[in-house]
């Protein structure tokens, strides 16, 4: 299988093969600070089966951690963690042309959820933002 993505004003993209290793959603400290959503969704493949191209920038939040955006929009794109993930590139799978492609099969780091997600499906819910 094949999947394209891409930043938000179309500079960066990438594109990977083959399935992935794990589909997650992390809730983790960092991956909120750097995205600032709750939580994010990730797809991890073999770094060979990945490419990038267009104005990526990288952060190193962490040890080995480094955090991949587009230099222009800023919009993370994928995760490199040599030391936990070797081998490996996490990809935010919002980012994909067709975000609906992979599936999340589980939560992790949930020792630092966010409490209120875990009633989140609870609240109200409106197909557009509702009228004040």
């Amino acid at each position: 299988m094949e999947y394209r993505g891409g930043c938000h004003c179309g500079r960066a993209r990438f594109e990977v093969s083959g399935e992935p290793q794990h589909v997650s959603v992390c809730h983790c400290n960092d991956c909120r600070k750097s995205s600032g959503a709750p939580f994010v969704s990730w797809a991890a493949f073999a770094a060979t089966d990945f490419k990038s191209s267009g104005e990526i920038s990288s952060y190193n939040s962490s040890g080995q951690a480094f955090r991949h955006f587009c230099a222009k929009c800023g919009t993370g794109l994928f995760y490199v963690n040599e030391e936990y993930l070797p081998g490996l590139v996490d990809i935010q799978t919002c980012t994909l042309d067709d975000p609906e492609a992979l599936v999340p099969q589980a939560h992790v780091q949930i020792a630092e959820r966010l409490h209120w997600t875990s009633f989140i499906e609870e609240l109200p819910k409106f197909e557009r933002f509702p009228s004040i």
